[in-house]
């Protein structure tokens, strides 16, 4: 992965404006990805498994199913954002003029291939062997134990933010295993970074968002709305993962039982 990564980044180096640092961050996000997919493609061709065995085979690009993980990603912190905006926990502040829209479009084009790459790299092909080594309980576990720790040099990182990025994990874990699809998952993390950094203009795991037009800026507890790491970290977040990570591990379930 890291060599494939290297030598997309190279290769970019010579496409017009890809000197400009606002299209560098673009490029990256792209080319990580495409090192990590190119990386996955060999392991499966060494293993000679399917694309299946990654949850990334035809049947799991179904629009349906993107839309299930889309939905799924933008409802929980969106509806988690809503109530704190409702009780004047988080307030949304004019800011400098600028083109929200195009901010909007521009973290579309980042967070997109950031959100497969996590995905891609996390629950892709170490889940799938994890999975079969050691059954699918526990590489629900470690994915998501790891995925919280990979966020542990972000700004504003303290054991909460960790913990809730953790039950992050879980649930993306979930939502892999309820829809069959790593596509779903991606499409609920991308929605989900999008909501707060497209939409609310408000930090993603620390990140601060570049808000043009407005601005989302926290006026309760950080244990509560996240703080300066962003709603995602507070506990109103972090209630409604749970409410999706049980509904999801029953479907997982019930899906598992009508199979036997």
């Amino acid at each position: 992965m890291f060599a494939a990564t290297v030598l997309l980044r190279w290769v970019s180096l010579f496409l017009p404006g890809t000197t400009n640092p606002r299209w560098r961050e673009v490029v990256d996000a792209w080319t990580t990805f495409g090192g990590t997919l190119i990386a996955t493609a060999v392991m499966l061709r060494v293993q000679r498994w399917p694309w299946r065995a990654v949850a990334l085979d035809r049947a799991a690009a179904s629009p349906l199913v993107l839309a299930q993980g889309t939905a799924l990603g933008a409802a929980t912190i969106g509806l988690a954002s809503l109530a704190l905006l409702s009780v004047g926990m988080l307030q949304i502040v004019p800011t400098s003029g600028g083109s929200s829209l195009r901010t909007a479009g521009r973290y579309a084009l980042i967070l997109l291939p950031a959100a497969f790459f996590e995905e891609l790299f996390i629950r892709g092909y170490l889940f799938a062997v994890m999975r079969r080594v050691a059954g699918w309980k526990m590489a629900l576990i470690v994915t998501s134990v790891v995925f919280g720790l990979m966020h542990i040099a972000n700004p504003h990182v303290d054991a909460e933010s960790i913990l809730a990025v953790t039950v992050a994990g879980f649930f993306l874990g979930a939502i892999l295993l309820a829809t069959k699809s790593l596509y779903a998952a991606g499409a609920a993390h991308f929605a989900w970074n999008w909501v707060m950094a497209g939409a609310l203009h408000i930090s993603v795991s620390g990140l601060p968002a570049q808000d043009p037009d407005y601005r989302t800026i926290e006026t309760g507890p950080d244990w509560l709305t996240g703080g300066p790491w962003g709603p995602e970290g507070g506990l109103a977040a972090v209630v409604l993962m749970f409410i999706a990570i049980f509904y999801l591990y029953g479907r997982y379930l019930r899906h598992m039982e009508s199979r036997a």
